[in-house]
């Protein structure tokens, strides 16, 4: 049943895709997209939820296979939870022009490969669709803007994640030379071969995931893409590459040395901290999103390090919590994530900007976008009693286990990555506070601001039921944490026993919490009834009010910005007009640079043109030498083979 609906969902994907490019059928190939992708959804939903595994298992033959596991479902389930609601959106965001019915259309190829990433049981295969899945949402955004900046930031997306993401290929054949893709012959731990994969799976995944420091390109195509494709984007494609971590990481390499361990905490805790950081000044509401990305990821390997380190240490119940916590934080994830990203572009449609410091009060213009959104900003800053709380409780519970089953070691790491945390949630509340303040609350800025309207009814409704999700979810995150749980490839040699004890009720927070909450909320507004607060105007020290004096999102974060102006580095503008001798105007403007990109992207960029250039003259387009260079290269192989270098 479960293999018949799969299979059905992807050919209606596919066929609505192909609609999508016809005038007449625009509108007609985006819903059989979202019905396709729904079921696809359902059917990972309903193999994860009964433990059957569908079609061939994973080989390391170069043979196309595709299968269908818990794990995989699970990831499906997420594909389809995100999917639906960002292609509905799209039936109305998307203009029925050339351009639009363009993306409609690759927005179903893109959903294709995603799925057949998830699917694929074969070396072949999944390499090759990793490699469409950068490229198709890379096509999609040129269609959708041919402006430099847009070619500038595909540019780095597809250089820095193709050059990083050759780690992915060597962790491929590298497990393929073993006979370890799909976890058929166990590597010893500390070994070369195991240390190996392991380090070229950080590097190359963790590129895709965004995690610092080979985030850079994740801040410049997020924000650029058509809004439903930054939904799939950031709720999906970077989570297949967690997807491709626990796989390698925790299924198929085994028992991890403990250093490893640290580090995957250590990149976990330095993602979230950067990525809330950086996201604090930014002006800019997409790019914002795209930052609080990177810290969200890295609170996912926050948890997918606590689950190596506690395994290592024979504390298997545990690990099995924190796998369910990163997993957990996948897909809590991916539907706060692809409210807020649907979110902004139904903002941007209505007021034509995303600068936050030229909108304000779209909460009463946009009461069903703006409350969406509203729940999605609570959700992603950890609000009780939402799904963000839920999965970063439960990867703080993870981590307090660390020191508590660990070494000296362990226990320091677990230590700074509960600070991290910590720090990580703190700020990401100071974030959020700002957005809502500045975006949904006040007075408009700007005139086409104050004369917004909601959004088209899919458009709201796609948000809608995000928003619905993300309470759902942070209710009863149980239903789903004790199968996460299960996923783990336990029992191992430290639990040899059939089924491994999870210790729930230390790690979720109590049920009843979120029941007391939302009853009393219930209550608090049917208590107020219709009654409002009489309008009163604001005092502004005599002066007329205007937007003006309106608070930015500098002067905001300003207090913050002054604390690590040591760290940060940020730059400042100040421009006098004077008349007659008299002051009019001073101009103020704020910058806090990207320093990674300053200090590490540009550098290795110059680098790489540079040697690009001098590459360029072996390519004189004469056959004469490049005759020449294959005599030369016959000898130093015949010369190597002579004196034994090559057997």
């Amino acid at each position: 049943m479960s293999g018949t609906l799969l299979a059905t969902g992807l050919v209606v994907v596919g066929v609505g895709s192909a609609f999508a490019f016809l005038p007449r059928a625009f509108r007609r190939g985006l819903a059989a997209q979202a019905v396709g992708i729904a079921m696809v959804g359902a059917a990972g939903l309903a193999v994860f939820a009964t433990g059957e595994e569908l079609g061939a298992s994973f080989t390391s033959e170069l043979v196309p296979r595709v299968g269908v596991d818990p794990l995989s479902g699970f990831f499906l389930f997420v594909l389809g939870m995100v999917g639906a609601p960002a292609v509905v959106f799209a039936a109305r965001y998307l203009a029925p022009d050339a351009r639009g019915r363009v993306i409609a259309g690759l927005t179903g190829i893109f959903l294709l490969v995603l799925a057949l990433v998830l699917c694929a049981r074969d070396p072949l295969t999944f390499l090759a669709s990793w490699e469409l899945m950068t490229f198709v949402p890379a096509a999609i955004i040129l269609v959708g803007r041919h402006d430099r900046e847009a070619r500038d930031s595909v540019f780095v997306y597809i250089g820095l994640t193709h050059l990083m993401g050759a780690g992915t290929w060597v962790a491929v054949l590298l497990l393929v030379d073993a006979e370890a893709f799909g976890g058929g012959t166990p590597l010893e731990t500390g070994s070369g071969t195991q240390i190996a994969i392991a380090i070229a799976a950080l590097a190359g995944m963790g590129t895709k995931a965004g995690l610092v420091p080979l985030h850079t390109w994740l801040p410049r195509a997020h924000p650029i893409a058509p809004a439903h494709v930054s939904a799939l984007m950031s709720g999906v494609m970077i989570k297949l590459a967690v997807y491709g971590l626990v796989r390698v990481l925790v299924e198929w390499l085994g028992e991890l040395p403990t250093w490893y361990g640290v580090v995957v905490l250590a990149v976990g805790g330095a993602s979230a901290v950067i990525g809330v950081v950086y996201a604090i000044f930014q002006h800019e509401l997409k790019r914002l999103l795209a930052f609080h990305s990177i810290e969200n990821v890295g609170i996912i390997v926050l948890g997918l390090g606590a689950c190596l380190l506690l395994h290592t240490r024979g504390a298997d119940a545990w690990a099995g919590v924190a796998l369910a916590a990163a997993l957990l934080h996948t897909l809590n994830h991916a539907v706060f994530k692809g409210l807020l990203f649907l979110g902004a572009g139904a903002f941007e449609r209505a007021a034509g900007t995303l600068e936050i410091d030229r909108l304000g009060g779209l909460l009463q213009r946009m009461p069903w976008t703006g409350g969406a959104f509203l729940v999605g900003a609570m959700a992603i800053a950890g609000l009780p009693p939402l799904n963000g709380f839920a999965s970063e409780w439960l990867t703080l519970q993870s981590l307090l286990a660390v020191p508590a089953n660990g070494g000296v070691a362990e226990g320091l790491a677990g230590a700074v990555a509960l600070g991290a945390l910590g720090a990580t949630a703190a700020l990401a509340v100071l974030c959020f506070v700002k957005v809502v303040g500045l975006v949904l609350l006040g007075q408009p800025r700007r005139a086409r601001v104050a004369e917004a309207t909601d959004a088209p009814f899919p458009m709201r409704g796609a948000v809608v039921v995000l928003a619905v999700a993300c309470i759902v979810l942070g209710i009863v995150p149980g239903v789903l944490a004790g199968p996460l749980a299960g996923l783990a490839p336990w029992p191992t040699e430290h639990a040899p026993s059939a089924a491994v004890e999870v210790p729930w009720d230390d790690a979720l927070p109590a049920p009843g919490v979120a029941l007391v909450l939302v009853v009393g909320t219930a209550l608090l507004f049917t208590a107020r009834g219709r009654r409002r607060a009489a309008p009163a105007p604001s005092w502004a020290c005599g002066q007329r009010l205007g937007p003006e004096l309106a608070w930015t999102s500098a002067g905001f974060t300003k207090p913050l910005r002054l604390v690590l102006e040591a760290v940060l580095r940020p730059t400042r503008d100040i421009s006098q007009s004077v008349r007659g001798g008299v002051l009019q105007e001073v101009r103020y403007q704020g910058h806090v640079p990207h320093l990674f990109d300053t200090h590490l992207n540009r550098p290795i960029t110059r680098v790489g043109l540079w040697a690009a250039a001098r590459a360029r003259r072996v390519q004189s387009g004469s056959l004469t030498a490049y005759v020449a260079y294959l005599v030369a290269l016959v000898i130093l192989l015949l010369a190597a083979v002579r004196i034994g270098v090559i057997g």
